[in-house]
């Protein structure tokens, strides 16, 4: 059986705790390696060689810290489809969905690369007689990301990516189902020129995330994963005086309006509600049409289109739509929260339960999922579901269909299809989501923006990401400076008579 260490001080080490994780192939419900889970002693050496380490890093310039991110890119691009082999067969995703979650984090390593920009400081010239002020941007020090299992490659660079640049050192801890692509992301660090220690990747389990969390060396902590571990993460955090940006779950409604173009927006949801299994925080898992002959249109719509998807493993060719969901555990889940809008009174419209794939019986499949006429009462509402589960929600209104996005817990992405632009408009302005889409199903910002949602999506005032990462990566120091008046006529040949 394979065995997965820790990259340490820029080799890959082996675990000493003598404790493992089983990392399965979820297609065929096999383990597939075993990962080492870390000690806290582990940590501690690793943070404090991470220490060490970072004080040469931050010192160096941010032009040539950039061109490591520029080395870092190129060999992303060279290596495209090792990484996504490794995405694929670690998370279960379709090869071009894995090769998408290696570009989307490639993207914020290119902004990266213009990192010295971002970096600039402010000054302001005789701010008094003689005095001059300026603030300049400063590394945090140690700062640790600890990233979920659903996108391997592009959440680990979402967090080393801007970090790093900024002069600080990191510790992530991916995701113990998954850790393999951040291992392979580190060889190519330092392949691209990152001293050694600067990146450390420790993998463990809850024991590890407190104690990080716990350790006074680490000033910031950035996480993605479930609401409530974001807000467990965030409190402990904030607690022991760290920075901390935690996105948490999701239940991201989609508006179709009666002027709408309805062949695109069920495109949009198959896509948006099926891609990845459903494994994305952005996926939208809810879909609301306005008025009753909008609804039975669309859902005829959506089903001709749910019976032509292509379930299967990723080695099964480029013509799947989506593989298995993460676990056996997830698959339970998800088949219990279908089970129960059926019991609540939803119309199951497809029932993705019970799928069976020949040559992979005991993968983690779960068929794609349609109901109608949900009620928010109902837990496959009031839950995010994480599988290939749309629900419809009808509403009579644009402003019922406003109010039911604007009530609910979460707040992390949202979309309209709509002809017209006063109701988008109207609909961008008003309601209370970080990411809006507008004839658009997953509005995720492109690298030089920032990615965040609200309400119980997040947790931090500060989102990853574009300007937002460079600003939670640096603390400003402010330096007021006065110059007391010297030499300025030249050198005097005479003894300077006494005042």
């Amino acid at each position: 059986m394979k065995e997965i260490g820790h990259w340490i001080n820029g080799k890959l080490v082996a675990g000493t705790s003598g404790r493992f994780a089983d990392i399965m192939n979820p297609a065929t419900g096999e383990v597939q390696a075993r990962v080492a889970l870390a000690t806290v002693a582990e940590l501690n050496a690793a943070i404090a060689d991470a220490a060490k380490a970072q004080v040469k890093w931050a010192a160096t310039n941010p032009q040539r810290r950039a061109r490591v991110m520029m080395a870092f890119g190129a060999l992303i691009n060279q290596n495209m489809d090792k990484l996504a082999e490794l995405v694929s067969r670690e998370h279960g995703k379709t090869l071009p969905d894995a090769r998408g979650d290696v570009q989307r984090g490639l993207e914020v390593i290119e902004v990266c690369m213009g990192a010295p920009a971002f970096l600039k400081g402010e000054m302001t010239d005789n701010a008094g007689p003689g005095i001059d002020i300026y603030a300049m941007r400063q590394a945090l020090g140690v700062v640790a990301g600890i990233t979920p299992f659903n996108f391997p490659a592009m959440i680990p660079l979402w967090k080393m990516g801007p970090a790093l640049a900024c002069g600080n050192a990191m510790i992530l801890k991916p995701s113990e189902r998954v850790p393999s692509t951040s291992l392979f992301l580190a060889e190519l660090l330092k392949e691209a020129g990152l001293p050694d220690g600067v990146l450390q990747v420790v993998n463990g389990d809850k024991e590890i995330v407190d104690g990080i969390l716990d350790s006074e060396t680490i000033q910031g902590v950035g996480f993605v994963g479930s609401t409530p571990i974001a807000q467990y993460i965030y409190g402990r955090a904030a607690s022991n005086g760290k920075r901390a940006q935690c996105f948490g779950g999701a239940k991201n409604h989609m508006i179709i309006m009666p002027d709408a173009d309805l062949d695109k927006a069920a495109d949009a949801l198959v896509g948006a509600g099926f891609g990845a299994a459903g494994e994305r925080c952005m996926a939208i898992s809810v879909a609301v049409p306005v008025g009753e002959k909008t609804a039975d249109a669309l859902v005829g719509k959506l089903v001709t289109r749910i019976e032509k998807l292509k379930v299967g493993p990723y080695t099964a060719g480029d013509d799947v739509d989506f593989g298995p969901v993460i676990t056996a555990q997830a698959r339970d889940r998800i088949n219990g929260l279908i089970g129960s809008g059926e019991a609540q009174g939803a119309d199951l419209v497809v029932d993705g339960r019970g799928i069976k794939i020949q040559g992979y019986e005991n993968g983690f499949f779960v068929g794609p999922t349609l109901f109608d006429k949900v009620t928010p009462d109902m837990d496959i509402y009031k839950q995010e579901i994480f599988g290939p589960v749309l629900s419809t929600v009808r509403k009579d209104s644009y402003e019922d269909a406003l109010k039911l996005v604007m009530d609910n817990d979460y707040g992390n992405g949202t979309a309209i299809f709509t002809a017209d632009g006063d109701t988008a408009r109207d609909f961008a302005s008003r309601v209370n989501v970080g990411m809006v889409g507008i004839n658009f199903p997953i509005p995720v910002p492109l690298s030089y923006y920032s990615f965040g949602g609200w309400k119980k999506s997040a947790f931090g005032d500060l989102n990853q990401y574009g300007p937002d990462a460079f600003r939670f990566y640096t603390k400003t120091k402010t330096v007021t400076a006065r110059w007391f008046s010297g030499i300025k006529e030249g050198a005097s040949l005479n003894f300077k008579q006494l005042d």
